[in-house]
């Protein structure tokens, strides 16, 4: 069986294509971000209840939003050269990774182990308790294994949803990033 020539062009578009955020998830761009209590598992504020909005305050914040029971070790490499970019920026650039999950006590004890295996060092990783909806303001689409919100000056610069996110995406999330910074 022979390919058409056309057909084969199109393959050969489809499969080196760069993927970009495919959910709509997020607040928009433009919004000035809401509270987001949450219990930090990891970090300076560990084993405590607090708004890292309001904690974060004017800094340059990558949140991702990582629903629990979907996180992997492709997401895991992501958020690790999402970590690594944010820092690189400067600016006191940083993470906050939200885990959306049903089960908090069982993932009070996971996110240790993550952090342990990880080493992330700019990326406190805390616990939202539910997995059906998103914290009140943010807008979080839960069908999204993975969502970046990029807050600077206390207002949303971009947000992105993935279905599905490896490393892959990190170039796509960290210019966004720099571009909030003017960069």
């Amino acid at each position: 069986m022979r390919f058409h020539p056309i057909f084969s062009l199109l393959l050969i578009v489809f499969v080196t294509t760069e993927v970009h955020a495919d959910i709509s998830s997020g607040p928009n761009v433009g919004t000035v971000v809401s509270p987001l209590k949450v219990f930090a598992a990891t970090g300076d504020h560990a084993g405590k209840e607090l708004d890292f909005a309001a904690d974060r305050s004017k800094k340059p914040t990558i949140y991702i939003f990582v629903p629990h029971e979907r996180f992997d070790r492709p997401l895991a490499r992501l958020i690790k050269v999402l970590e690594k970019g944010a820092i690189e920026v400067g600016n006191d650039s940083s993470l906050v990774t939200v885990f959306l999950t049903a089960d908090e006590s069982k993932t009070k004890e996971h996110l240790p182990r993550i952090q342990m295996s990880l080493q992330f060092s700019a990326n406190p990783l805390v616990i939202f308790p539910s997995v059906t909806m998103s914290p009140e303001g943010w807008s979080v689409n839960t069908d999204a294994q993975l969502t970046a919100i990029i807050v600077n000056e206390g207002k949303v610069t971009a947000a992105f949803g993935y279905r599905s996110a490896n490393e892959t995406v990190a170039p796509e999330i960290l210019t966004a990033l720099k571009k909030s910074l003017g960069k």
